[in-house]
């Protein structure tokens, strides 16, 4: 296990307005079906958030076959496009535009001096019960819960039951004991497959570190985005897609973010999109082919730039 990072105090922690970032982000997705498909409905997920850490200051979302669209707000607070289209195509090709400035200010500030900063967190039955759909770790085998649970308890224990302290040990012990390896998972991937394998891809060590974080009674989320592969990271490869990390909430702090790929917390290079109990919550681009198509393939690329003026 690692030594804990050092965090910034409260007079060095980054706040909002004390620095910020310009990116644009182009995020293309093809499909091709060996097949015409008549009839689809679809769901993108692809503008990213604007609140106080980031704005968006230009989106566009471009689809190429023509169809109905409606927007909405799903129930994770996602901003998601509907997309229906009744006419043939073999090839859809969804492309999204974005101008994002994101601020200092949305990283780990530091550690709390209130009693909730130490682990386990007094939660009040109120609370339990908003953040239960973060609480609950997956379905696995009682003995691999068991074992994960260990796990997670060697790092509250070497960190004296600090909060920040165990989380950002966590994050950098995966980030040092995985491999980051395309192609040899999928989405049913359990964590304790990760835990045991020591490999995967980024989805892959953000379901390890939230099963973690919920089995010591820590909220965790799933959350895709972007990663501006300019930063000093070693795991530049997930940046060709999109990215994902997790965050965990934090009583005196809110939602805040831990990249376990990088091994380091969210800080400007990170760009958020969407957010979920998991993968399929904030899924990019999903659809359902509702008449015809055959084979399919699927090609997405992602370029994220820093403009000129950041």
């Amino acid at each position: 296990m690692s030594d804990p990072l050092t965090l910034p105090t409260e007079e060095t922690a980054p706040l909002l307005g004390a620095g910020s970032r310009l990116f644009s982000v182009t995020h293309t997705t093809t499909y091709r079906y060996s097949a015409p498909v008549y009839e689809s409905s679809h769901a993108f997920r692809l503008r990213p958030v604007h609140d106080r850490f980031q704005e968006v200051l230009d989106h566009k979302l471009w689809v190429s076959v023509p169809g109905r669209s409606r927007e909405l707000e799903d129930v994770f607070g996602n901003h998601a496009v509907h997309y229906e289209i009744s006419e043939p195509y073999t090839e859809l090709e969804i492309e999204a535009k974005s101008v994002v400035r994101v601020h200092a200010g949305a990283g780990l500030a530091g550690p709390s001096p209130l009693p909730e900063a130490s682990i386990p967190i007094p939660w009040m039955p109120w609370q339990s019960q908003m953040m239960m759909p973060y609480l609950l770790p997956p379905e696995l085998e009682q003995s691999q819960l068991y074992e994960l649970s260990d796990y997670a308890r060697t790092f509250v224990y070497g960190n004296g039951h600090d909060l920040v302290g165990s989380l950002l040990d966590m994050t950098r012990t995966l980030y040092q004991d995985i491999k980051y390896v395309p192609g040899v998972t999928t989405l049913d991937t359990t964590p304790f497959e990760v835990f045991k394998d020591r490999r995967g891809v980024c989805q892959d060590f953000a379901n390890l570190l939230i099963c973690l974080a919920r089995l010591e009674r820590v909220p965790a989320r799933y959350r895709v985005g972007y990663l501006h592969t300019g930063g000093d990271y070693e795991n530049k490869l997930q940046a060709e897609a999109s990215h994902a990390w997790v965050e965990v909430y934090l009583p005196s702090q809110g939602w805040k973010g831990l990249d376990p790929t990088n091994g380091v917390p969210v800080m400007m290079d990170h760009i958020r999109v969407a957010v979920g109990r998991n993968y399929r919550d904030g899924t990019p681009t999903s659809g359902v082919i509702k008449v015809g198509g055959g084979g399919e393939s699927l090609n997405v690329s992602v370029r994220v730039e820093v403009l000129d003026g950041a």
